[in-house]
């Protein structure tokens, strides 16, 4: 071959190099930033748009970075999840599915290897050329198949999991999987997945009824946690149990590390310095990460675990928050009476209008703290995201969504999850762009979105064309296609959520919300239609009129003003959680319990209503 030919070819390989570069640079670099556990209305920007004030109804919240994103983007006010629950919820973000087409219905930890599993939403920008990273809580079960046993899959190329932040022993608090000695006593016998605390100075706190009976030299450490950081615990006095320093979930306390060196501080920091250490090495505790890569457009996640339990605000948050006096919302037993069986049966389990008044200030407190603790941390992300991009001269995307699903603090005399009520389910999502012309600067969309919506809004914002055949399995629409218009709007949200409730599907309109029940306590795949059949009765209906009853209090499911109202809420939402693409897999165990096999690759599938789902019901509104 010539020297001029290889001249050629040469440079003709580095003009496609160069516009390959390009081409990726000209794909926006974009941070998914989710919190847990988090109500909307710890955001005042949110409250604003919903109720024309900033205030919770309960009282003093603040996110002035929240805010200020909400000013620089596009807030999608009326987003619902699709399940109340962590997992599920996750997953149906990270699918771009329903939980009834993608078979995750709760903390099951389930496959890639199924007829009905696809790419999730990683694993397609890493094939648009994105460098993908992960820091924090994840919460999606992905496993794969090797060899019949299910083995961890990796979603994220470069991925700093909370588990590994935790095994740094890093954070404020974690569970050690393996115990064996405890201030220089050696154990009688270790001790597995122990909760502890952790000191600014190191001092470690155990947390282990078991441990201090097996080792009477040790008594008294949870109490010496309990009283030092303040804690106040889960108890039910409803069900007769007493508060005790081995409870398990902290509802309020002081955080022992300052701010910045708690779990979410040290999640914020590793995300900071993946960007500071542009194609080189950085550490979290001891282990190595690459950082980013800036030949690439970012894809990057960041799953905080903030207000999640425990809730241990840092110090000078936690006394600020203190000088409020917050309004809690009391349950009536008329209210209670009416409530679905389900809805009862959760209530009852974690049940807290018992609690004291100094109890319930103490949570609710707490609570905004941390969400404001949170919204710092946010801050500080954002900021070095835009700054990176920036920099760069590369465009940028920013995706908040205020939690997996709500939290109650009090609300129906409960604080959880898990029901299909506005302050579970209801989950607004912020989107800024560098390009204004896509997701305007301050602007304000009311009409209906889901979290199913994210990955197709990620994916179109990445180059992809989400009208391809291969993408048809997605359920969600692009936000960018609801802001502008493009899309008409939803006449209503759905989901299905199995989680501490039982099998129990929703759907809501601007003036109803209705739910009931799916599933018989079967096995997969076995009698899929009995919502079809079952007598009203049977399915323990619920159904709220929202335009007149906004805090969802009195059940109207059998009420006869509102027989038609209910009876077509039911036939819509069951023709389409029962019979459109319904699918149920055995994912390790035949029963909805939650399943860590993962190992099963059996899909039970019922077709019978399809294309129920069209976005379309029309309801009379009841004076």
């Amino acid at each position: 071959m010539s020297k001029i030919k290889i001249l050629i070819l040469v440079v003709s390989a580095i003009l496609i190099s160069n516009k390959t570069i390009i081409a990726q640079q000209e794909k926006p670099n974009v941070l998914y930033i989710l919190t847990d556990d988090q109500r909307y209305d710890a955001i005042p920007a949110f409250n604003k748009m919903l109720h024309g004030r900033e205030e919770s109804a309960l009282g003093y919240v603040e996110s002035p970075n929240v805010d200020r994103l909400a000013n620089m983007g596009t807030t999608f006010i009326n987003t619902f999840c699709q399940a109340q629950g962590c997992a599920p919820s996750r997953a149906s973000m990270h699918t771009g599915r329903y939980p009834f087409r993608s078979g995750v219905y709760q903390f099951e930890y389930f496959n890639n290897n199924t007829d009905n599993s696809y790419p999730l939403l990683p694993e397609e920008m890493a094939k648009l050329g994105y460098q993908t990273m992960h820091v924090g809580k994840l919460g999606v079960r992905i496993r794969t198949l090797e060899n019949n046993n299910a083995v961890k899959f990796p979603l994220y190329q470069v991925d700093i999991d909370s588990k590994i932040v935790e095994n740094e022993g890093l954070p404020e608090w974690g569970k050690q999987s393996l115990v064996t000695e405890v201030n220089g006593v050696k154990l009688k016998k270790p001790l597995r997945n122990v909760t502890y605390f952790k000191d600014e100075d190191g001092t470690v706190y155990y947390k282990s009824e078991k441990l201090e009976k097996d080792n009477p030299q040790l008594a008294g450490m949870a109490k010496e946690a309990f009283d030092k950081y303040e804690l106040f615990y889960k108890y039910n006095k409803k069900k007769g149990q007493p508060q005790s320093v081995f409870n398990k979930g902290v509802l309020a306390g002081v955080s022992p590390q300052p701010s910045g060196k708690t779990r979410d501080g040290h999640y914020t920091a590793s995300f900071v310095n993946f960007l500071k250490n542009a194609n080189k090495k950085f550490k979290v505790g001891i282990q190595t990460f690459e950082g980013v890569n800036s030949a690439k457009p970012l894809f990057a996640h960041i799953g905080y675990d903030f207000p999640h339990t425990p809730v241990l605000p840092p110090k000078e948050y936690r006394e600020r928050f203190q000088k409020y006096s917050y309004k809690i919302p009391e349950l009536t037993d008329e209210e209670f009476k009416k409530m679905a069986k389900a809805f009862q049966k959760r209530v009852t389990s974690s049940y807290s209008d018992d609690f004291t008044d100094e109890e319930k200030q103490k949570m609710v407190q707490d609570y905004y703290a941390f969400c404001a603790y949170g919204d710092n941390l946010i801050g500080q992300a954002t900021e070095a995201f835009i700054k990176y991009s920036n920099t760069k001269k590369q465009p940028w995307m920013i995706v908040y969504v205020c939690g997996d699903h709500g939290w109650k603090l009090n609300e129906h005399g409960s604080i959880t999850k898990n029901t299909p009520w506005e302050m579970d389910s209801h989950n607004p999502i912020i989107v800024v762009s560098s390009d204004k012309n896509k997701f305007p600067a301050g602007k304000v969309v009311r009409d209906f979105t889901e979290f199913v919506d994210i990955a197709p809004t990620v994916l179109n914002a990445a180059g992809a064309d989400i009208e391809q055949q291969k993408f048809n399995h997605l359920d969600g629409l692009d936000l960018e296609k609801i802001a502008s218009g493009i899309i008409p709007a939803r006449d209503y949200v759905l989901g299905e959520s199995h989680h501490s409730i039982g099998p129990r599907a929703y759907i809501r309109t601007k003036d109803y919300m209705f739910s009931v029940k799916t599933r018989p306590s079967s096995k997969r795949g076995v009698n899929m239609n009995w919502a079809m059949e079952a007598t009203y009765k049977e399915l323990d209906p619920a159904l709220y009129h929202t335009t007149k009853d906004p805090n969802e209090i009195n059940n109207v499911a059998f009420d006869p003003k509102y027989k038609k109202i209910a009876m077509k809420m039911k036939k819509k939402l069951l023709d389409i959680v029962i019979g459109d693409g319904r699918a149920e897999i055995n994912w390790g165990g035949d029963n909805f319990g939650k399943s860590t096999k993962a190992i099963g690759t059996k899909v039970y599938r019922n077709n019978t209503t399809v294309g129920a789902h069209d976005y379309k019901l029309k309801l009379q509104n009841i004076k």
